[in-house]
């Protein structure tokens, strides 16, 4: 109703800044929005390097078939993803950086992606061989109760060649 009187409104400049206070509103939340989503994946960035799955249950959706791959591996459910694979890196690896960068964000009412370039750097505890792979991860999101939650990601990286 409020909308449908204001449109009444006859004068150009009036209805000019009516639009721009929408548009301007609708700039600000998807910066807010930006914003958390990259705050979310600093912190699984950083749950990674230190083997910690506080941030994963923090920040992912648990539900039935959920399902999280990572270089042609796959982890059903956030219990797998964290018990077999963030926290036992921790042992593992040595040295773990994980770097993402470049993040883009998109947003689709309350579904949202991200796109990172990713490089990992570790040394294998096992072996004593060096991992350095770059690639991109893939960060699926939906708004739960006005929070973003991670639904999926996909990470595909290589080796870095040598010159």
């Amino acid at each position: 109703m409020i909308i449908n009187k204001i449109f009444e409104w006859r004068t150009a400049p009036a209805r000019c800044v009516l639009i721009f206070g929408l548009a301007f509103v609708g700039y600000a939340n998807a910066n807010e929005d930006a914003e958390e989503l990259i705050a979310i994946i600093g912190a699984i960035e950083a749950g990674w390097e230190q083997a910690d799955g506080t941030p994963f249950r923090k920040h992912f959706l648990d539900f039935p078939g959920a399902r999280y791959i990572e270089s042609g591996g796959q982890n059903e459910g956030l219990a797998d993803l964290v018990e077999h694979h963030v926290e036992p890196e921790g042992d593992a690896l040595e040295g773990l950086e994980l770097s993402l960068t470049n993040i883009e964000t998109h947003f689709e009412a309350d579904f949202a992606w991200a796109i990172a370039d990713v490089e990992v750097k570790a040394l294998v505890r096992r072996d004593q061989r060096h991992i350095h792979n770059r690639g991109y991860q893939t960060f699926l999101f939906r708004r739960v109760d006005g929070h973003w939650k991670v639904v999926h990601t996909h990470s595909s990286s290589r080796p870095v060649k040598k010159n």
